[in-house]
């Protein structure tokens, strides 16, 4: 049995997706000319893509490259209205916590709930960018929509719990 060249047939190789597969390794120069000059059945003609006849005006293209991009109506749950409030909710937090840091949980327990509530916020919607960036639904049937009922009953208990430390344990 060698080492370097297995001892099955090439086409078992092939059939298992091994090997080289249909191409095969050329030691002289001419060869590998001749195996990588371009196939006479390969060739497509002008007036096909594909095999596909050209149709001008056909049902794929309407209008021409100069026409503008039809404009989507803008709605609340469209994403340039989340980006803005991400954006103003992640420059707001820098003020909240500095004046969070400089007065006392005491004197100030509203300032307090709003720098947990947006901090919570804030990291939803890190979290929920996370999952809909790498655990899609489409992609991951199973695991993506239980990540997303995960992060959202912890948002919520962290709000909760928040609120009950505000409330009950040092805002008393």
């Amino acid at each position: 049995m060698s080492l370097i060249r297995p001892t099955a047939s090439s086409s078992t190789f092939r059939a298992l997706g091994l090997g080289l597969g249909g191409r095969g390794l050329h030691t002289s120069r001419a060869l590998a000319i001749r195996a990588s000059s371009p196939r006479r059945d390969a060739t497509v003609a002008a007036d096909e893509t594909g095999g596909f006849k050209y149709i001008p005006g056909g049902p794929i293209l309407k209008g021409t490259v100069n026409d503008a991009t039809p404009q989507i109506e803008a709605s609340r749950s469209h994403g340039s209205y989340h980006w803005a409030f991400e954006r103003v909710l992640s420059a707001a937090l820098v003020p909240v916590t500095v004046g969070a840091a400089v007065s006392t949980g005491s004197a100030y327990p509203i300032l307090d709930g709003i720098l947990a509530v947006s901090l919570i916020v804030h990291s939803h919607i890190g979290f929920d960018s996370c999952r809909v960036d790498y655990l899609h639904p489409r992609k991951f049937p199973v695991i993506g929509p239980i990540v997303s009922w995960v992060l959202k009953i912890a948002t919520g208990l962290s709000v909760w719990g928040v609120y009950e430390f505000n409330t009950n344990d040092v805002g008393e």
